[in-house]
C-alpha cells in the first residue's frame, strides 16, 4: 500500500523523466509522452516502462527481442515495456489519439519483422515484462499473460504434473500473445490440434482502451483472435488455456536416409501415410543439401525423420513396421523419456544430462539473418517430382532447406470455419522454407533470399492453388502488403492466409476497428466503403 506522500513522490519523479525524455525529442513524440502522462495511474506510474532514445536502455531494449538481423530496424518514437495492464490502456489510447501506429512485439519472432518494424512513424508495445503464469492442474486450464515464453509455461506446468503439457511450438522462446494467436503448431498437433484449439477465454485490450474477456468481448472478436492475429484487432493481454494429458513416457527419434540410402523411397511413402498415422505420432520431414560421403563427390540430399510419438516404444515399433517400414526403425533408434524432456530433444540438446531450466531462458544463445516462407501439399508428389526437387535443393549454393510437417488426426476433424485458422482437412504436409546466414550485407541477403524464393517458384506444380495457401506464422511479406490499408491490398494475402475466413475476419475488423487503427503491413482491413 502507497503512502500519500510517496504516491505524490511517485507522480513527481514520473514528471520529471517524462519532461526529460520531451527536452530531446519532436512534438509527436511530445504529445505522446505527455498523452501517456495524463493516463498514468499513481499506483502503476508508466514512466517505469516508457523508453526514448535519450534513455541509456533504449536500444539493448529494442535489440532484446530481434529475432532476424535481417530486418533493418528503424527506430520507434518511444518503447512502452508494458508493466501494467494500464500501460498497455495507455498505449492504445494516445496512439489512437495521435494517429501513431503501434507494433505489438511477444517473443520477437515474426519473421519478417513486422512487430517490431516499420517504414512510418510508430512506438513499440512491448509486452515481455507481463509474463505471469498460473497453473491449475485441478481444471487443467492456466491463464498465461502474452509476454511469457513458450519455454517458460512448458516449464510450469511440468513443475505441476508428470502427466500434463500443452500442444505448441518447439521454439522455446516464442512470445504467447503471438504464437497462439497465428495459430502456432507443434508436435501434438495431429492428438490435440493446435494451440487456438486449445484456448478457452483471453483478455484484450480493444481499440477503446477496455479490458475485455470473451464474455465481454463475444464470439464473433474472440473466434478472429484465434489464428487470426490478434494484432489486427486488439491487444492480447493473456490467454486461458485448456492443459492436454501427456502420457509419463514418451518417445522420439531422429533417423537420417541419404539419395544414396533410399531416402527417395522412404519420403514417397512417408507422403502417403503421414497424415493417417495413428494420432500418437508425429513424424516431422527435413531436407537439406549435404556433400557427400567421399572426397570430390558431388552434394546430395539428406532427410532427417523426427518423431514424436505419445507412448512407449514397445507400441511405437509395430506401428511403424506396419505403416512406414521402409524407413526400418528399429529400437536403438529411439528414446523413451518425460514429455518436458521431449522439448530438449526437439532443441538438440542432450537429454537427461541438460536441466529443464534451460527452458527458462528466453534470449536465443545466437541470432542470425533469415527468411521464411511456406507452403501446404494436398495431393502425394511423384517419385519424378521428388526427383525434380532435389536437383533443385542440390543446385542451390546457398544454407536453404524444407521442413515437412504432418497434417491429419485431429487437424482433419476441426473444421476450418472453428476458428480462424483455415487450414485442415485435406492437407497432407505443410512445407517451411528456411534460409539461415551469419553474415550480413546487400549481396549475401539477395543471394539467400534469391534462392529461397527459387526453391519456392519450383514448388508450385505441387502444392496448394486458387489460392496458393500460406501459414500466418510463417509471416512472409513477399505474397503481399497493404501500403494504403485497402480492402483490395488485404484481399491479396489474406485469402492465402485465411481462405473463406478472410470475409468473416474483415467484418469482425469494421466491427471493433472500424476507423482501422490496428493495422501494420499485413493487417486484415475494414470491409470497402
Amino acid at each position: 500500500m502507497h503512502s500519500s506522500a510517496s504516491i505524490v513522490n511517485l507522480c513527481l519523479l514520473s514528471i520529471l523523466i517524462i519532461s526529460a525524455a520531451l527536452a530531446n525529442s519532436t512534438p509527436l513524440q511530445d504529445n505522446f509522452l505527455q498523452c501517456l502522462s495524463n493516463h498514468s495511474q499513481s499506483a502503476n506510474p508508466i514512466y517505469e516502462a516508457v523508453y526514448t532514445s535519450t534513455n541509456s536502455s533504449f536500444s539493448s531494449v529494442l535489440q532484446s527481442y530481434i529475432r532476424n538481423l535481417r530486418i533493418a530496424t528503424p527506430n520507434p518514437l518511444v518503447i512502452i515495456a508494458a508493466k501494467h495492464e494500464s500501460h498497455v490502456q495507455a498505449t492504445v489510447i494516445c496512439s489512437k489519439s495521435l494517429g501513431l501506429q503501434i507494433r505489438i512485439r511477444s517473443g520477437g519472432h515474426d519473421y519478417d519483422g513486422l512487430s517490431y518494424a516499420s517504414n512510418i512513424p510508430f512506438v513499440i508495445l512491448d509486452m515481455f515484462n507481463l509474463r505471469s503464469i498460473n497453473i491449475n492442474v485441478s481444471d487443467e486450464s492456466a491463464w498465461v499473460q502474452a509476454g511469457a515464453s513458450i519455454g517458460e509455461v512448458y516449464y510450469r506446468i511440468a513443475e505441476k504434473s508428470k502427466v500434463h503439457g500443452f500442444p505448441a511450438g518447439v521454439c522455446p522462446t516464442l512470445g504467447v500473445g503471438g504464437h497462439i494467436t497465428g495459430g502456432g503448431y507443434g508436435n501434438m498437433m495431429r492428438k490435440y490440434g493446435l494451440s487456438v484449439d486449445n484456448v478457452v477465454d483471453a483478455q484484450v485490450v480493444d481499440v477503446k482502451g477496455r479490458i475485455l474477456d470473451r464474455k465481454s468481448m463475444g464470439e464473433d472478436l474472440f473466434w478472429a483472435i484465434r489464428g487470426g492475429g490478434a494484432a489486427s484487432f486488439c491487444v492480447i493481454l493473456s490467454w486461458k488455456i485448456k492443459l492436454v494429458a501427456v502420457p509419463e513416457t514418451v518417445t522420439v527419434f531422429e533417423v537420417e536416409r541419404t539419395l544414396e540410402q533410399g531416402a527417395i523411397d522412404v519420403v514417397w511413402k512417408w507422403q502417403q501415410v503421414a497424415d493417417k498415422l495413428d494420432e500418437d505420432l508425429f513424424i516431422r520431414l527435413l531436407f537439406k543439401p549435404v556433400k557427400g560421403d567421399k572426397e570430390g563427390d558431388q552434394k546430395t540430399i539428406k532427410a532427417s525423420f523426427v518423431a514424436m510419438f505419445l507412448g512407449e516404444t514397445k507400441r511405437l515399433l509395430p506401428l511403424m513396421n506396419e505403416s512406414l517400414p521402409e524407413l526400418g526403425l528399429q529400437e536403438k533408434d529411439c528414446v523413451q523419456m518425460r514429455w518436458i524432456d521431449s522439448v530438449l530433444f526437439w532443441l538438440h540438446l542432450p537429454v537427461p544430462s541438460t536441466p529443464t531450466e534451460v527452458l527458462l531462458q528466453r534470449i536465443p544463445k545466437s541470432e542470425s539473418y533469415l527468411k521464411r516462407k511456406s507452403d501446404y501439399v494436398q495431393e502425394p508428389i511423384s517419385r519424378t517430382g521428388l526427383e525434380s526437387i532435389w536437383k533443385v535443393l542440390t543446385d542451390i549454393n546457398e544454407d536453404v532447406g524444407m521442413t515437412w510437417n504432418p497434417y491429419g488426426g485431429k487437424m482433419s476433424k476441426i473444421p476450418e470455419t472453428e476458428t480462424a485458422f483455415p487450414h485442415r482437412a485435406g492437407n497432407i504436409f505443410k512445407i517451411q522454407y528456411s534460409a539461415n546466414w551469419k553474415q550480413g550485407g546487400v549481396e549475401t541477403t539477395n543471394r539467400y533470399l534469391n534462392s529461397t524464393r527459387s526453391l519456392y517458384e519450383a514448388m508450385t506444380p505441387y502444392v496448394s492453388k486458387n489460392p496458393r495457401e500460406a501459414f500466418l506464422n510463417y509471416r512472409d511479406i513477399d505474397i503481399g502488403s497493404n501500403s494504403k490499408g485497402t480492402y483490395q491490398e488485404g484481399r491479396i494475402y489474406g485469402i492465402k492466409y485465411f481462405k473463406n475466413n478472410f470475409d468473416r475476419l474483415v467484418r469482425v475488423k469494421t466491427m471493433f476497428d472500424p476507423d482501422n487503427f490496428f493495422q501494420y503491413e499485413q493487417s486484415i482491413p475494414t470491409s470497402p466503403s
